[in-house]
């Protein structure tokens, strides 16, 4: 047996606490993905509208990544025949790999501005809002099944299950977050991956199908929408949930819309463009609302951004190099000192929220579509609400 080395009197302390070691090694990671620059990380700029074809665009936004400052600018072009908005050029698989990266699981941010943008972002469906999305779907038959596409944690299936007792509730997603959720018990079933990968597996098997601020991330919406009509049974109905590029907050806060969500964000479809496309593929709208997906965050959101990109720079491992102490400093000074801002901008945006809400600055729609096995009909639905942005 060997000899048993001999233990200091006194360990040496380490060079850099623990958590700056982690962020040192994956520093060089990826510092050494980013020696290419990004340029690899986009497609080629497309010239015409994804959704209708036309030519006639026109650049809507140009803004870098306000969420983790990782390298790069994205623009988003809009249709001027369709209105469509879209990442242009669009971001390759690699791409939303990248940028995808440490937002949802592993890095947190420290800041308390940066952090609540993005808490804002992944949490803006508080339980409330979750119970009053399911409570759209009480006036129709209590489904059997039901699948959250986009579920995350599962928070929405969890509320949900309050209402509808009887209902088998299942979760798809492309992150391990919905294996967490199966494992929490707020779903039965687990989906990991793509819906449109997945069709086969589930075809014709669920009464509801739900998605959630989900198609905008979509690199193809309407993969998403036929995928989702595959997996319902005659009869079934779809829920679906985006934000409105219609929302005057577009215009008024420019790339510090929350909504926008920059690299994210892949579409914007206006309420008109979902409910053709629906109809096209055979269904019947039975429900439009802009009030009650309202989400009132856009202020706060606003305001975390503005105030987080003007702070000196986090201990990000995308960044060259560490901040110094007195950056450190400054950064958590500053970060208190404004906080009173952020809770004040909090308080207004939900005060203002029954008002907003009815106005042209709401800032999302909610669509519940009716699959039929007819032929489809291209007359608009009877019922739909007058637009307020018109």
């Amino acid at each position: 047996m060997p000899p048993t080395p001999p233990t200091p009197a006194t360990p040496p302390a380490p060079t850099t606490p623990p958590a700056q070691q982690t962020v040192a090694r994956r520093r060089a990671a990826y510092l050494s993905e980013l020696a290419q620059g990004t340029d690899h990380f986009h497609e080629p700029r497309r010239p015409d509208c994804p959704w209708c074809g036309s030519r006639r665009l026109r650049t809507r936004l140009r803004t870098p990544d306000l969420l983790q400052h990782k390298p790069g600018t994205f623009v988003v072009d809009e249709c001027e025949d369709c209105a469509h908005a879209f990442q242009n050029p669009r971001l390759t698989a690699e791409g939303l790999a990248f940028y995808y990266r440490d937002f949802y699981e592993g890095h947190e941010h420290h800041d308390t501005h940066e952090g609540f943008a993005e808490r804002i972002l992944r949490t803006r469906a508080g339980r409330r809002r979750h119970e009053a999305a399911a409570r759209a779907m009480l006036p129709y038959p209590e489904p059997e099944s039901w699948l959250d596409v986009g579920t995350g944690h599962g928070h929405f299936p969890a509320a949900a299950k309050e209402l509808y007792t009887y209902t088998s509730f299942d979760g798809l997603d492309p992150t391990s977050r919905v294996e967490q959720a199966r494992t929490a018990g707020r779903v039965e079933e687990a989906h990991h991956g793509r819906l449109p990968d997945l069709v086969d597996r589930l075809r014709a098997r669920y009464d509801v199908v739900s998605m959630f601020h989900h198609l905008e991330h979509s690199p193809d919406p309407r993969e998403e929408l036929r995928a989702a009509l595959a997996v319902l049974r005659p009869g079934g109905h779809l829920l679906v949930e985006v934000p409105d590029p219609d929302c005057a907050f577009g215009a008024l806060l420019g790339k510090w819309w929350v909504s926008y969500c920059q690299p994210q964000h892949l579409h914007l479809m206006p309420l008109r463009n979902l409910l053709d496309e629906l109809d096209e593929l055979g269904c019947t709208v039975v429900s439009t609302d802009r009030r009650e997906p309202h989400i009132p965050y856009d202020l706060t959101g606003a305001l975390a951004l503005a105030i987080g990109n003007r702070l000196p720079g986090g201990d990000e491992p995308w960044r060259p190099s560490p901040p110094t102490d007195l950056q450190r400093t400054l950064r958590t000074a500053l970060t208190r000192a404004t906080t009173p801002l952020l809770a004040s901008a909090f308080a207004l945006d939900h005060v203002l929220a029954p008002l907003l809400r009815r106005t042209r600055f709401s800032n999302a729609y909610r669509i519940i579509a009716r699959k039929t096995t007819g032929r489809p009909s291209l007359r608009p639905a009877p019922d739909l609400p007058p637009n307020p942005s018109e």
